[in-house]
């Protein structure tokens, strides 16, 4: 059970560290701390846009790694 938990733990370090990437890549909506890293500066083409909702897609389906690589920790934690 060793080996399962390592392996949980390193997916959970790298897809958060990917999660932040992929969250920080997503254009502002407007004010607050988007616009101080330059995300007023951005064209107004919206957010309908390929590359827009790609970005929503891999975004949710790498949240969801994230929240079931947690639940399968407490699990190995709990029955082992």
């Amino acid at each position: 059970m060793d080996v399962v938990r390592i392996a949980l733990q390193v997916l959970l370090i790298i897809s958060g560290l990917f999660l932040v990437m992929l969250i920080l890549m997503h254009k502002g909506k407007g004010g607050g701390l988007s616009d101080m890293f330059g995300g007023g500066v951005s064209s107004s083409l919206g957010g309908s846009s390929v590359a827009e909702r790609n970005l929503n897609r891999i975004t949710v389906g790498v949240g969801l790694l994230w929240a079931l690589t947690i639940i399968g920790l407490g699990l190995v934690e709990r029955f082992a």
